[in-house]
């Protein structure tokens, strides 16, 4: 389902106007002075069965069930096991490579605005002839001026839908995550700007990226700002939204985004601020990796599987500078540091749940073919020493 050809003829007289009330904004409350509240438990979830479940089927070194509670069995489970050995699909790099960055699809079922009633905004049914070429327009810049880190999908049968992903910028605590967003062009566009949900997992990462979706942006005009910073319907476009979103929102230091605290950039205090709000964004995004893996979303489950596959030897290298103490965003890529050797930062309750987390990708990463084989031989023999020393305890007793 490639290109255009497809959204050039329309029929303007099956549409019909539907008014409902505009939604205001989200009220969304949080003190980023105190940081992210987590809990240990939901680390221990649900899915430590499911991710026992999948490494059943996989040849994995010796010792590295130890030390997991999801990959202990117990003998009889063992010997019980009938399933055929998992074999990785081979196509995933395949088909990663050959996804494009603006393609149409079908199936809206699951983006946010499927059902635009059902968010208090008004239904486009009967578009006129210029919201229906500005929006064709809008797809042809997508589909020739799309930087390499963002790819959308437009739908066929609904020309007020777009849904779109945002790779995090290397040098940022988003780096190498996925951050999907669901994008809804309402009857007056672009007189007024789209509509822009963000795909959370109920996750707050981001002062501009509320857990329940909404996208703080001046253009977008859910923020203030002046001038060029906000919607202009003669020159602003889609693309140049998903632009800034990586860019201004998904940022080194986030946390001057939140007014108050910009101006406290650059000083001992702000900083010190700054790099523990890096660290709590950092897990957030680690959850919020899962969450894709896990959840991913209609057209682009072909893609979270690839881009992990191939980014997720990055994300637990990364993960392993920090545990020993390197800043949170301060990798550019492949392990390489852009900080003084000497300028560290890693805090105890940060190590604490991203050692939690290291597992977790871990396991979901090998899953879909990553390159792990250094981590999992690691953890082989850091279990093997375990096992030795226990024994050795044992037998003095």
């Amino acid at each position: 389902m490639g290109g255009l050809k497809k959204v050039i003829e329309y029929d303007y007289d099956d549409f019909t106007f539907d008014s409902f009330e505009e939604d205001g904004f989200f009220e969304d409350e949080y003190d980023y002075e105190d940081g992210y509240d987590y809990d240990a438990t939901l680390f221990e979830s649900e899915y430590n069965y499911n991710l026992s479940a999948k490494f059943d089927d996989l040849d994995i070194p010796p010792g590295v069930e130890a030390p997991l509670p999801w990959l202990q069995k117990t003998a009889a489970e063992m010997s019980n096991k009938t399933k055929p050995i998992m074999i990785v699909d081979d196509k995933v790099d395949e088909k990663y490579n050959a996804f494009k960055q603006f393609d149409t699809v079908d199936c809206h079922s699951d983006h946010y605005y499927s059902k635009p009633e059902l968010r208090r905004v008004q239904v486009v049914k009967k578009p006129s002839k210029d919201w229906a070429k500005r929006i064709q327009h809008e797809w042809k810049v997508l589909e020739k001026d799309l930087p390499d880190t963002i790819f959308v999908r437009a739908y066929e049968d609904r020309m007020d839908l777009l849904r779109a992903v945002i790779m995090g910028p290397a040098g940022t605590p988003y780096h190498d995550g996925l951050f999907f967003f669901d994008i809804y062009f309402p009857p007056q566009y672009p007189n007024t700007p789209p509509l822009v949900s963000y795909r959370s997992g109920g996750l707050r990462l981001n002062p501009n990226l509320y857990a329940c979706g909404k996208v703080c942006l001046s253009l977008l005009n859910t923020w203030s700002g002046s001038g060029c910073e906000k919607w202009n319907p003669s020159n602003s476009t889609m693309l140049q939204v998903l632009v800034s979103i990586q860019a201004l929102v998904l940022n080194a230091k986030p946390y001057f985004n939140e007014p108050g605290y910009a101006n406290s950039a650059n000083t001992p205090s702000g900083e010190k601020r700054s790099l523990t709000y890096n660290e709590d964004t950092f897990l957030l995004s680690c959850r919020t990796m899962l969450y894709s893996l896990r959840n991913p979303p209609k057209h682009f489950e072909n893609f979270v599987a690839g881009h992990f596959r191939k980014y997720g030897h990055n994300v637990l290298v990364a993960c392993k500078a920090y545990l020993d103490g390197a800043q949170v965003g301060c990798l550019v890529g492949n392990g390489v540091q852009d900080v003084d050797e000497g300028d560290k930062s890693c805090s105890l309750k940060f190590k604490t749940s991203l050692k939690r987390l290291f597992e977790e990708l871990l396991m979901e990463f090998t899953v879909k073919g990553a390159d792990c084989d250094k981590f999992l031989s690691e953890k082989a023999k850091s279990a093997a020493a375990a096992t030795r020393a226990t024994t050795d305890t044992t037998l003095r007793l």
